[in-house]
Order: C-alpha cells, then structure tokens, then sequence
C-alpha cells in the first residue's frame, strides 16, 4: 500500500508548472495591441493643425507641376513645362486681404478695366476650389473691384450655357470660379484666355479638413488642365501673369 502512494504527490507538482507559463503570454499580447492602436490614431489634419502655416511660392507649383507630370512626360517634355520666374507676380505673404492684395500686383486695375471691351473674356481671374469658396473671395473684393464687372465661374446652379449667354452679352471684367467649369467653358469656346492678364489661384486657403486647393486631387488635375489649355504659352510669351494669394 505504501508503494502506491509514492507517485499522487509526484504527479500533482508536474502539473502546477504549465498553469504558471502559460499566464504570463497573454499579458505580452494586450500590451502589444494596446501600442499599435495608438499608432493608427495619428492623422494629417492633427499634424496639420499643430504647424504653423507657410505662404505658398512660385517653387510650389513648379514642383506640383513636375511631380504631377513625372509618370507620363519624358524629360524634355518636363521641362517645356517650366514657367520663367518673370511670369509669377508676388506671392501673399498671409498679411493681406484678397483687395489688397489685388490692389498691390495690379496699381492700374482702374486703367486696364476702361480699355477693356472684348466680349467672351475677362481681365483676371481667380480659381478657387469650390462655390461657396468663390461666393466669399467675391464679397472680399468689394474695395477692389470698384464698378469691375463681376462673373461666377463654378457649376453650383449655373448651368454651363448661362454663362456663355452672359460672357456673350456684355463686357466683364473679372472672373472668379473653380477649375473644372472655367475649363469647360474655354473648351466650348464661351471664353477666350487670350486677353486676360492675371490669374490668381486661392493658394493658401484652408478648407474644414485643412486641405489647400492643390492638395484636393480633382482640382490639381483641373488646375493643370487648364494651364495646358493655353495658359502657359501666354505665361510664357509674358501676356499673363500669376499670382498665388
């Protein structure tokens, strides 16, 4: 009887030691999820929001341009693309507002609008991102524009034959829209990019999710667009100059 004893303590001590090992895993692995969790919690808009805002310069489209460009262009072709710097008029330095700033690159505004009688186009025009975008930059320039006769250029509850209609019927002198609509309407023909004389794009502009006009991808592949559609030729012949606000 003695004999058969012996083994029961034996047995039981064998069998405490896996329940302490595997205990110990499951710790490892919660605070390894717990790490990779709060890594993935980061977001640009976070980032964004933090650094300090810096005015946008000429370099920044050429760039935007080149990288834009880089897959589908051979390396003459990129730099055809390159505007001179004497085409770029002075960039916003984030101390002005839309009037003064469109009073400071263009001092003869007043002179140019009276010599300006050619229908289906306009002096100037400012390319912004959206409708509601533009419906603001226009009541912004109210001190510079003076009697300027203004045009909407974007899609919201304008159709594209309205504007046609409109640019065929009297003179005007400034345009303010989006990319996309102002593209179609030269592609149609309604307006005529050879005697405007500045275009200015809403460059340093923020919208709710702190995305500038160029950093949305619709309306860089727009922007660019429209530049080949007879914007940089005249950039390059010195007729047209560009401003970034």
């Amino acid at each position: 009887m003695q004999q058969e004893t012996v083994p029961i303590p034996a047995s039981s001590k064998k069998t405490k030691q896996p329940k302490e090992c595997f205990l110990i895993q499951p710790k490892e692995r919660k605070d390894n999820t717990t790490k990779t969790r709060k890594r993935r919690k980061k977001k640009i808009t976070d980032v964004l929001a933090k650094s300090e805002p810096k005015p946008g310069v000429p370099e920044d489209l050429q760039k935007l341009m080149k990288d834009y460009y880089s897959s589908s262009r051979s390396v003459i072709e990129l730099e055809e693309l390159n505007l001179p710097d004497s085409c770029f008029l002075k960039a916003n330095d984030l101390t002005h507002s839309l009037s003064s700033y469109l009073k400071e690159i263009c001092p003869k505004w007043v002179k140019l609008r009276r010599n300006h009688t050619e229908k289906k186009s306009v002096l100037m025009l400012i390319i912004c991102s959206s409708a509601i975008r533009a419906l603001e930059l226009i009541r912004s320039m109210t001190a510079f524009r003076g009697d300027s006769k203004v045009i909407k250029l974007f899609a919201k509850h304008i159709k594209v034959q309205e504007q046609v209609e409109l640019l065929e019927k009297r003179v005007v002198h400034l345009g303010v829209g989006t990319p996309g609509r102002i593209k179609e309407l030269v592609k149609q023909g309604g307006l005529n990019l050879n005697p405007l004389k500045f275009l200015v794009f809403d460059w340093n502009w923020r919208d709710q999710k702190l995305r500038r006009m160029m950093d949305i991808p619709e309306i860089r592949k727009e922007v660019f667009e429209l530049l080949e559609m007879g914007v940089l030729s005249l950039c390059k012949s010195e007729s047209l100059k560009l401003g970034l606000f």
